[in-house]
């Protein structure tokens, strides 16, 4: 199964940071915060990878390159210096993800959901892993019925975690250019065509530099370089 990881996002939150270095390459104990995001998938046997890219997106290029010293094989996805969203960025790459089930996960956050559980999981159109609520997103985002399907008026409301399997027929009728996964999923959602899970482990979700500073200090302790 092919992994796409989003890196096109600006780092707003995370500037000055992000001024003139990409909030994907930012240092987390001793690597990039990608590079650690990498590192999970091919441990995970997601070897086959499209990172997109925008905002000082080559300097993502030319540090990971083909991919190979990770044990995986990159593609990129260039979208110029906005960015096309969520959504937007996965249409863009549709050429490179091939025609079945393939797992996306953002490129800001930091987890140890076990990604390997994933491979050979049944999907209609999407299956998405929601985790509990962090203190700056209260509110949450989707609950999820017995049956494991995800709802956004299924009560109590879980966060989504930015991973997901998702099949092309979830983007087709959409045309190129920029757009949200948010309204996608509500829409396949109210179809009942999304399933999900719940992930009590650990996870952040690393949008500001306290945050990031936070992740320096978990992982200093607990990741292996």
């Amino acid at each position: 199964m092919k992994a796409m990881i989003l890196a096109a996002g600006r780092g707003e939150r995370m500037r000055p940071l992000t001024d003139h270095t990409p909030k994907p390459l930012l240092p987390v104990a001793g690597l990039t915060l990608i590079e650690h995001t990498i590192k999970q998938l091919v441990a995970a046997d997601f070897t086959d990878l499209v990172i997109n890219h925008a905002h000082l997106g080559q300097q993502i290029a030319d540090h990971l390159g083909d991919g190979s010293r990770y044990g995986a094989s990159i593609h990129y996805s260039p979208e110029g210096a906005q960015g096309l969203e969520t959504a937007g960025g996965i249409i863009h790459a549709r050429h490179l993800l091939g025609d079945g089930v393939f797992l996306v996960v953002n490129g800001d956050i930091a987890t140890d959901f076990p990604f390997a559980q994933l491979h050979g999981l049944a999907v209609d159109l999407a299956h998405v892993v929601l985790v509990p609520n962090p203190p700056h997103h209260p509110q949450g985002d989707f609950g999820i019925t017995a049956d494991g399907l995800v709802s956004a008026q299924q009560l109590p409301h879980y966060t989504f975690s930015g991973i997901g399997l998702y099949r092309p027929e979830l983007f087709q009728h959409l045309p190129e250019g920029s757009h949200k996964l948010g309204p996608l999923l509500r829409l396949a959602m109210a179809e009942q065509r999304v399933t999900g899970q719940v992930h009590d482990g650990f996870w952040m979700d690393i949008g500001t530099p306290e945050r990031l500073q936070a992740l320096d200090a978990v992982y200093s302790k607990t990741a292996p370089r």
